[in-house]
C-alpha cells in the first residue's frame, strides 16, 4: 500500500461529487463528533477527521476500495482547486517522493487518531500477540467501559449509514414502503489468519471469529455484519382478482452493526431497530432466519414485539410441530390453536426436514390448509407493550369451527352452530363457507359428552371471551420464543417470509458484488474491529447512495438538489475565483449551489 501514482488514471473529480459526499458526511454528524472526542488529546492535530473520512468515501465511490492509499491519490492528485479548499488540501500536489511519503503518512496518522480514540482496547496490530495478551485485550471489549465504547462506535457508524435513509425520507421517496424489514447477518472476512495453536500466538484481529452461514460446516474467519433492509411482502393471490401492485421505493440498508460472530446476535438487531425507531418510519413485519429464532426471547423476540413489529420466523427440524401451550391453547408452529385440534394436524410437521418443508408434498399442503380453522383469531392487535388479544375459533360473529364445549360453557351467547339457513346458494362461495355444515366440528373426549367437567378444570381459552398474550408471555419461554404473527407454511407465510428474505439476500449481493465488494478483505485491509467498522460503514453508505441514485434515475428521471448531498451538479461548478469557491466558514460545509 505504498504511495505510488497511476498517471493514466489521474482524472479530475468534479466538485459537485465532492460536495455531494461532504454533505452526506456532515449530515451524519460523524466528523463533528470525532472532533469533540479528539479535542484536548496530546500530539499534533494532523489531518482532520472530516478530510480522512471524505477521502475514504471518494475512494470507495471511484475505486471500490476503502484504503488510505486510494484516498491519498484522490485527495492530492484528482481534486480541483475548489474541492481542495473545502478539505484543506494544498493546492499543489506533492512534487517529490519524499513529499508523497510525508503526505501519505499524515493521512495514515489521521486515521490512526480516529481509531485510537474509538478503540476500547488499543493494542499493537502490526504483529501477532501472545495468546494471553490478546485474550486480555479482547476481554476489555466485554467490560462495562468496553461495551459503552463499542456502543458509541456502532452508533457513529450507523448514523453515517442512515444519512441517505433520512434524506430519502425527507424527500418522500419512502412513501411506498409499508415498514417491512428483513434482518440478517452476513460474513465479513478479514486478511488476518486465525489464532495459531502451534505458535501460541493470537490473530491480529483479536475480536474476530468464525462465521458459519446457513447449511455450511466451514466457517469464515472475520466478523459478522448485521444488516436491516427495507423490504415488502407479496400480496396473496385470490382467485379471480389481481394482486395489488407494491408502490416503488428504494430498498435501502436501514442499519449496520459489525461484531464478533455468534455473539450478541439478537441484541445487535434490536440496537438497529431502536435507532431506526427514532426516524418514526412505519412498522410492519420483521422477518428473520433461524439464527434469530434460536436467540433468547428477551434478546430479540420480546423487544421486537414491544417496538411494534410483527414477526415472521422459521424453525429447525426439532422445533416444528407442537411447541408448547398458553392458557390451554396449543402452540403449533408458532400459532396458538384450539386445545382439541386433531393430533394428526398438530404433528403434521413434526420431524419434517428442511427439504420436505421447502418442497411440500400434497399431503403436507392439505394438512397445513386444514389447520387454519383451528387457530385462534385475532381480536385486538398489539398494544404499546406488544400484548395481543386472541379468541376461540368458535367465538365471534364469524366462527371457523363448531364447538359443543363452547356452546355449553357460554349458553347466553348465540350458538356458533345456529340454525342452518333454509336456502343456500351453492354457486356462492361465501354462502357455502358460512354454512355450519362447511365448518369442521371439534371432537370432544368421550367422557365429556356424558359428564361435563366444571369450567375451572377446562382450558382457560375455552371459557373466556378472549385471552391476552403479552410480548414476553409472562415468562413462558417457548411461547415468547416461537410465537409469530403468520401461520407457518401457509400461503400468507410464504408471501410474507420469502420475499423479505429474498430482499436480505439482494442487499448482501449488491454490497458484495461489482467494484465495491465488502466481502473482499483486500478492499479494506486495515486491521482492527474499530477500523473495519468504519470502513464497512463507509462502503455501506456509498452503497445506499448508489441504490438511491439508481432508483431515482429509473423511476423519476430526476436528480436531487446539491444541498441534499445526493446529486451531481448539472450546470457545472463555480471556478476558484467565484465567491462561492472561497474557503467556507466555521461549518466546514461546501458552498451552496450557484446557478
Amino acid at each position: 500500500m505504498r504511495p505510488r501514482l497511476r498517471p493514466g488514471r489521474l482524472t479530475e473529480i468534479p466538485d459537485s461529487k465532492v460536495g455531494q459526499l461532504l454533505s452526506v458526511l456532515d449530515r451524519s454528524g460523524l466528523p463533528q463528533r470525532l472532533e469533540e472526542l479528539l479535542d484536548g488529546r496530546p500530539g499534533p492535530p494532523g489531518v482532520r477527521p472530516r478530510t480522512v473520512l471524505a477521502g475514504l468515501m471518494l475512494a470507495v465511490y471511484y475505486t471500490g476500495r476503502a484504503t488510505v492509499a486510494e484516498a491519498w491519490r484522490i485527495l492530492h492528485f484528482r481534486l480541483r482547486p475548489t474541492a481542495r479548499v473545502w478539505l484543506g488540501i494544498p493546492q499543489a500536489p506533492p512534487g517529490s517522493a519524499r513529499e508523497c511519503v510525508a503526505a501519505s503518512r499524515r493521512l495514515y496518522r489521521g486515521l490512526d487518531r480516529i481509531t485510537t480514540v474509538l478503540d476500547p482496547a488499543r493494542c499493537d496490530r502490526r504483529r501477532r500477540l501472545p495468546q494471553a495478551d490478546a485474550d486480555a485485550h479482547a476481554a476489555a471489549w466485554d467490560t462495562p467501559a468496553g461495551r459503552q465504547a463499542a456502543g458509541r462506535l456502532q452508533k457513529l457508524a450507523n448514523d453515517l449509514v442512515l444519512t441517505p435513509v433520512r434524506i430519502a425520507q425527507q424527500r418522500g421517496h419512502l412513501r411506498g414502503w409499508r415498514g417491512d424489514i428483513g434482518v440478517d447477518a452476513t460474513a465479513i472476512p478479514v486478511l488476518a489468519k486465525p489464532d495459531s495453536e502451534f505458535s501460541g500466538t493470537a490473530s491480529v484481529e483479536i475480536t474476530a471469529g468464525l462465521h458459519f452461514s446457513g447449511g455450511s460446516d466451514e466457517g469464515v474467519f472475520g466478523y459478522s455484519a448485521t444488516f436491516l433492509v427495507a423490504a415488502h411482502t407479496r400480496p396473496a393471490h385470490v382467485t379471480g382478482t389481481t394482486p395489488a401492485k407494491t408502490t416503488a421505493y428504494p430498498q435501502l440498508c436501514l442499519g449496520l452493526v459489525l461484531d464478533t460472530p455468534t455473539v450478541r446476535t439478537g441484541p445487535n438487531a434490536i440496537t438497529l431497530l431502536r435507532q431506526l425507531d427514532e426516524l418514526q418510519l412505519p412498522k410492519g413485519t420483521c422477518a428473520a432466519d433461524r439464527a434469530y429464532t434460536g436467540c433468547s426471547p428477551q434478546h430479540f423476540q420480546v423487544p421486537a414485539r414491544r417496538l411494534g413489529y410483527r414477526l415472521a420466523l422459521d424453525y429447525k427440524v426439532k422445533e416444528r410441530g407442537l411447541q408448547g401451550t398458553w392458557q390451554g391453547a396449543l402452540l403449533v408452529d408458532g400459532s396458538l390453536a384450539c386445545p382439541r385440534m386433531p393430533t394428526a394436524l398438530v404433528e403434521a410437521t413434526h420431524g419434517a426436514d428442511d427439504k420436505a418443508v421447502r418442497i411440500r408434498s400434497d399431503e403436507l399442503k392439505e394438512a397445513i390448509a386444514q389447520r387454519r380453522p383451528y387457530f385462534l383469531k385475532l381480536k385486538e392487535s398489539a398494544d404499546a407493550r406488544g400484548t395481543v388479544r386472541l379468541q376461540c375459533p368458535a367465538a365471534g360473529p364469524s366462527p371457523s369451527v363448531n364447538c359443543p364445549r363452547r356452546n355449553r360453557l357460554r349458553p347466553n351467547q348465540p350458538r356458533s352452530s345456529g340454525p342452518p339457513p333454509t336456502v343456500v346458494n351453492l354457486a356462492d362461495t361465501r354462502s357455502r363457507a358460512a354454512h355450519p355444515a362447511a365448518r369442521p366440528t371439534v371432537q370432544l373426549p368421550d367422557n365429556e359428552w356424558l359428564d361435563l367437567p366444571p369450567q375451572e378444570d377446562l382450558p382457560a381459552v375455552c371459557g373466556a371471551s378472549a385471552i391476552s398474550v403479552p410480548a414476553d408471555a409472562r415468562g413462558d419461554l417457548k411461547t415468547a420464543k416461537y410465537r409469530q404473527d403468520t401461520h407457518y407454511l401457509s400461503p400468507t407465510w410464504d408471501h410474507t417470509y420469502k420475499p423479505i428474505r429474498s430482499h436480505n439476500e439482494g442487499i448482501n449481493g449488491r454490497l458484495k458484488s461489482g467494484d465495491m465488494d465488502i466481502g473482499n478483505p483486500k478492499h479494506r485491509p486495515a486491521p482492527g474491529q474499530v477500523t473495519q467498522t468504519l470502513l464497512i460503514a463507509i462502503m455501506t453508505t456509498i452503497g445506499n447512495l448508489d441504490i438511491l441514485e439508481t432508483w431515482l434515475y429509473q423511476h423519476t428521471g430526476a436528480t436531487l438538489d446539491n444541498d441534499t448531498g445526493l446529486s451531481r451538479e448539472p450546470h457545472g461548478t463555480p471556478g476558484p475565483d467565484h465567491p462561492a469557491a472561497q474557503p467556507p466558514g466555521n461549518t466546514g460545509r461546501p458552498p451552496p449551489r450557484v446557478t
